[in-house]
């Protein structure tokens, strides 16, 4: 028989009850989740797993009963960032020359 590691089971012993609220892109990212659901007080974990593939993902997890809060925290941040992005990427653009149109006569 073999001997599962103490740590293991404590790890799967603390997500009990836990869900996959999303999948971070990187470390980075996850990390980026937790701090912003940690601020609005819902519980949070992230995980490294291996999907059917055999790839590793980063899940970030919450409590069941906080997922639908987690979702929509995490969905109102995704789009404000995308707003954010998309309002520097209009002001990156060069401006119309209309200088272009003008004769020199």
């Amino acid at each position: 028989m073999t001997k599962r590691s103490k740590k293991g089971r404590d790890a799967q012993a603390n997500l009990q009850g836990y869900v996959v609220v999303t999948f971070a892109d990187d470390v980075e990212q996850a990390r980026d989740y937790e701090s912003l659901l940690r601020a609005n007080e819902v519980p949070v974990e992230i995980t490294e797993q291996a999907d059917q593939m055999g790839n590793r993902e980063i899940a970030v997890m919450v409590p069941d009963e906080f997922l639908d809060e987690a979702h929509v925290i995490i969905e109102s941040q995704d789009a404000y960032d995308d707003f954010y992005d998309l309002a520097l990427e209009d002001d990156n653009e060069e401006e119309f020359d209309s200088d272009i149109f003008e004769d020199d006569f």
